[in-house]
């Protein structure tokens, strides 16, 4: 079998705490975004689009529902005899498991699955942002330029900057130092978490950051410093289009609600770069007339016949006469009953919120102090009448006239 010009690794562990409820039960990149997706079929439609046949996805907290949502991967094209799509858990040795300690370890734990297809080049990835990218220029320029390490890297504020980790880079976009979470930094080059490695440079490193027992293992902590500062060539690839990290409750919010925004261009069923999916089949959506819906994206299977506004109803999501939803998403399977109200919130799946419930509430109500998302786990009920204020996250049932 001949060498594989480009393979990737996607990152998919990630418990995603900040997520909350949202990720108690199923890793971050299975996460349901923008009606009919789910977070991890960017990376994945990325890759196919950009002609990288052989993809392992690494997976580690929760992956039941990853496992399942991916199958053999052929929605994405990517059921393949040679190369494909791979679930890649922790690796069991006769000792028992490890768990990945950091993201330079997992794809150390990883190495003989890369040793299979001999690449000349392996392309990092993560599995939670929002972005259409075209991986394979992002290849021609690594390969060009010579570099033993290409850095997707993205403009961000000052303000954003100290957030990230940022590149500080020569004339020639060649990285000479990186900063992690910096006070005050030298650029406004910010990673983006995708890199290009040649793969005999990445297997060094690697191996010697796993002989390290003073190391985190990870990519921006540990190996992109030592290979800097070992005087390898470093190279930033810039990108200047939409993407997003869905790390928090309202980054999440926000990149849904943008599908909605004129101004911001994610076309998701563009033929030249689509995003695929696993589709379920539903039948269509039925809107009611006397339903009232503005600006809003309403996918398969939903029954709506109250007032929604600013919102994203995903598949089978039912909202009775009398109900309203506002600046929300409401996923999967999850029922707004009559006389419920919800307004800046995200109602996970299959919840139910019964007759006359309020959620969430208006920023320009309660004022920017205590205001936030409201979050509502999977499969819990909202009881009749009860009353859930702004910036809440909601775990359990909440009883009849409840106030939390």
């Amino acid at each position: 079998m001949n060498g594989k010009k480009c393979i990737a690794m996607l990152l998919a562990g990630g418990q995603g705490s900040r997520l909350g409820v949202l990720t108690s039960k199923i890793a971050k990149p299975a996460v349901p975004y923008g009606g009919k997706y789910r977070i991890i079929d960017f990376p994945l439609s990325n890759c196919v689009n950009s002609g990288i046949d052989t993809v392992g996805i690494l997976t580690q907290y929760k992956p039941l529902e990853l496992n399942d949502y991916i199958g053999s991967g052929k929605p994405w094209d990517l059921d393949r005899t040679n190369g494909g799509v791979h679930i890649l858990p922790p690796y069991q040795t006769q000792e028992g498991g490890n768990w990945y300690k950091g993201t330079a370890n997992a794809i150390y734990q990883n190495m003989e699955f890369i040793e299979r297809y001999d690449p000349e080049h392996v392309l990092i990835l993560s599995g939670d942002h929002i972005y259409k990218m075209d991986y394979s220029k992002m290849l021609k320029q690594h390969i060009e330029s010579a570099a033993a390490c290409t850095i997707a890297v993205l403009e961000v504020t000052p303000e954003e900057a100290s957030r990230f980790g940022i590149m500080n880079t020569d004339q020639n976009d060649t990285i000479y130092e990186f900063e992690e979470k910096p006070k005050h930094p030298k650029s406004n080059l910010a990673s983006m978490g995708i890199y290009i490695f040649s793969w005999q440079k990445l297997k060094k490193y690697l191996t010697e950051d796993e002989a390290d027992s003073n190391s985190s293992n990870d990519f921006g902590k540990d190996v992109i410093p030592a290979m800097l500062n070992a005087g390898e060539l470093m190279k930033v690839y810039r990108f200047a289009d939409y993407w997003k990290d869905v790390g928090t409750v309202d980054s999440l919010w926000e990149a849904n609600l943008d599908l909605l925004n004129p101004k911001i261009n994610l076309n998701l069923s563009d033929s030249d770069w689509r995003i695929y999916s696993r589709t379920t089949g539903m039948p269509p959506q039925y809107i009611c007339d006397t339903a009232e819906v503005e600006n809003s994206l309403v996918t398969d299977g939903c029954d709506v016949n109250g007032k929604l506004d600013y919102s994203i109803l995903f598949e089978n999501v039912t909202v009775e006469h009398g109900a309203s939803v506002e600046y929300s998403l409401v996923m999967p399977g999850a029922v707004i009953k009559k006389g419920a109200s919800v307004k800046y919130a995200i109602i996970a799946e299959n919840v139910v919120v019964e007759e006359n419930a309020e959620i969430g509430a208006d920023p320009a109500v309660v004022g920017p102090e205590g205001w936030g998302i409201t979050v509502i786990g999977d499969r819990l009920t909202i009881g009749r009448g009860a009353k859930i204020g702004p910036s809440r996250m909601i775990t359990e049932d909440v009883g009849e006239g409840e106030t939390r």
